[in-house]
């Protein structure tokens, strides 16, 4: 699976939990938007994390 940021962008965007951990990551590590998305995409999507289903509907969309 590949990272694309307006996939990862599309994905915050309909889920409030990853707008959340997307504001507290710029905060607290001081990261700007473009690399709190690929930290996101990271540690919440890749490696069968909690959000990769969602993620791959959205490579579906995409694709087509």
């Amino acid at each position: 699976m590949k990272y694309l940021q307006a996939q990862m962008s599309q994905l915050v965007k309909s889920d409030r939990e990853l707008q959340q951990k997307l504001k507290q990551l710029m905060k607290e590590h001081d990261l700007g938007k473009a690399h709190a998305l690929k930290a996101l995409y990271h540690a919440e999507v890749a490696d069968s994390g909690k959000h990769m289903e969602a993620y791959k509907e959205l490579d579906g969309l995409h694709s087509n």
